[in-house]
């Protein structure tokens, strides 16, 4: 959905009922007001007062170079120092769990993290979602007295391999039904770095166009016909 037609007894009513149905703040609009309770004709004049308005999405794409920014800020040593942070903080854990094991690879400006365990699965969450508060947790952590910061990957039992390969097959998927059907799709709100990897992966079929609108935690990825 690109556009709506919202109504209201003023202005201000229409166009905020207008950002609530697309999820949107006024900046990522165009407004046109189609319809004025101020100047109604002598025979609309009995009836209700109402404006009309039609709200359209500025196409934005969204730009995903900010994920390499710290990429020239980040030093050997500073990567050295957050992986310490993450080894103090994951070697304690560790203590006061059974069965639990870690991996730390260092990858250029990233530091991959992964965790063992029988029961390990269970702090993945409904699609990642505790997966993804605890590498928050591990990033603050590792990025304490660190000048820029580091970028931590965490993965369970190769949950993020697993996941792209699905979100890569969604976006193959609704993009043959925009191409053949014309309809603009929007999928459900993701984090970022999921939306990357939709952006990515039709990034280069010119059939199509993608961007996102919302703001976050719900910002949802929107699929278009490119015309």
């Amino acid at each position: 959905m690109n556009s709506v037609i919202a109504e209201g007894k003023t202005t201000a009513e229409a166009i905020e009922n207008g950002l609530k149905q697309l999820n949107v703040s006024k900046d990522k609009v165009n407004i046109k007001v189609l319809e004025n309770a101020e100047k109604r004709s002598f025979f609309s004049i009995l009836a209700p007062r109402v404006v009309k308005v039609e709200l359209t999405l500025k196409d934005v794409k969204e730009h995903y170079a900010p994920m390499q920014e710290h990429v020239n800020q980040i030093t050997p040593e500073q990567i050295e120092i957050a992986k310490k942070n993450l080894t103090v903080f994951l070697d304690e854990f560790s203590t006061k769990f059974e069965d639990f094991d870690y991996v730390i690879k260092v990858n250029e400006n990233d530091i991959n993290v992964e965790l063992k365990g029988n029961d390990s699965s269970k702090l993945i969450g409904y699609r990642g979602e505790t997966l993804n508060s605890i590498q928050i947790v591990m990033s603050t952590i590792a990025n304490k007295n660190v000048m820029g910061k580091v970028r931590i990957i965490l993965d369970i039992a190769g949950y993020r391999e697993k996941r792209k390969k699905v979100l890569e097959d969604l976006a193959d998927k609704i993009s043959k039904t925009v191409i053949k059907t014309g309809k603009t799709i929007m999928l459900e709100p993701m984090p970022a770095y999921e939306r990357k990897i939709i952006h990515t992966r039709l990034q280069n079929n010119e059939k199509v166009k993608t961007f996102s609108k919302g703001e976050e935690p719900y910002r949802k990825i929107v699929i278009s016909k490119n015309k």
